[in-house]
């Protein structure tokens, strides 16, 4: 087994072992206390930022600070340290996610944000720069990651869903069964997910350019996955709002057009399903990776990929697996070594 596909089989332990900390005494403890800390500041809203990976998993913990009443933004970390820290006025909470916790731009901003901002870290190394310049640094315990992000990624996510839940009162014991099961259904789909992904490309044949299309906090997917292809498999992919999607891409779909799409049930499922309908009457393929039984799509352009994840915010942590197997196929097909760098490392730590 390579090393990316290794990491890739550690993320039910990577999960596991984060949930174990939150729900231990030392991990109730500091949620405890930096709610109050949090409730009696009155802060004016929630700032969340990030490069790459960290990026990319802020826009799904937007989407539930801001379904559970705080209002909140995210801001790319090189958009705001140079054009955007005018923003920082008033009284927000900054939230900065970093795997690393040396990212060049978050070690830079840290640098540079003004005396009077409060900021916590969401990362997944107690010995870093983030950890030692913010107020409060809450840990993942995926372990170290050597290759393109995959446990990282899905361990920093469900911090951030324990981390809202909890400012908002909510983590409770249904929550955190929840969260148990998450571990579980992530380690019951590597049972089968080479299988799986070894049939997607069966479906969608040679893949020179894929499509990633999602809504809400699916879009952390769909980025996360464009990063991940490009990146580990070389291979040209990108990544839309299902929305945007209508705005002008939809006239490239044809014949040779290739695509996944994330859609769980929630708000937006309905459009997701007439989006992908419309794909496959304009004979493009489409791997629909959802969480609905019933989905009501399936026909010789679209595969449906079943998540058994009732959570729309965990489903976004759990559904990313089929897309990472894929890319250490593609990767070992094209005669890349999966998740390794050619141009860059694993940290990046040069703007």
């Amino acid at each position: 087994m390579n090393k990316f596909l290794t990491e890739i089989f550690s993320q039910p332990d990577a999960l596991k072992a984060t949930l174990d900390y939150y729900t231990g005494p030392r991990g109730e403890s500091q949620l405890k206390n930096f709610s109050e800390y949090f409730h009696k500041e009155k802060f004016d809203r929630v700032i969340f930022t990030g490069m790459g990976s960290s990026y990319f998993v802020s826009q799904a913990a937007s989407c539930l600070f801001n379904s559970l009443g705080f209002q909140t933004s995210v801001i790319n970390t090189g958009e705001l340290l140079y054009y955007q820290l005018p923003t920082l006025a008033g009284k927000p909470l900054l939230v900065c996610i970093s795997q690393s916790g040396e990212s060049a731009e978050i070690v830079r901003l840290l640098q540079d944000i003004p005396s009077n901002v409060t900021c916590i870290g969401i990362g997944n190394e107690e010995d870093s720069s983030l950890a030692r310049m913010t107020k409060e640094i809450f840990l993942s315990f995926a372990g170290r990651e050597e290759m393109t992000s995959t446990k990282t990624f899905t361990a920093i996510s469900l911090v951030t869903y324990i981390l809202g839940w909890s400012l908002a009162g909510k983590w409770d014991n249904n929550k955190i069964r929840l969260a148990k099961d998450l571990a579980a259904g992530v380690n019951n789909q590597l049972s089968h997910a080479e299988k799986d992904a070894e049939e997607i490309f069966d479906f969608l044949g040679e893949v020179n350019f894929l499509q990633f299309i999602g809504r809400g906090p699916s879009i952390s997917n769909v980025y996360q996955s464009e990063l991940m292809f490009k990146e580990a498999s070389k291979t040209a992919a990108a990544g839309a709002l299902g929305g945007e999607f209508r705005h002008g891409p939809m006239e490239m779909v044809n014949k040779d057009f290739k695509a996944i799409m994330f859609a769980a049930n929630g708000e937006s499922y309905a459009l997701n399903e007439k989006m992908a309908c419309d794909i496959s009457n304009y004979n493009g393929k489409l791997v629909f990776i959802t969480n609905n039984k019933n989905a009501g799509v399936g026909d010789e352009n679209i595969k449906v990929i079943y998540i058994d994840q009732p959570d729309e915010y965990l489903f976004t942590v759990q559904s990313i697996i089929p897309v990472q197997l894929m890319v250490n196929f593609l990767s070992i097909k094209k005669g890349y070594e999966p998740g390794g760098f050619i141009h860059g490392n694993k940290v990046t730590t040069v703007e």
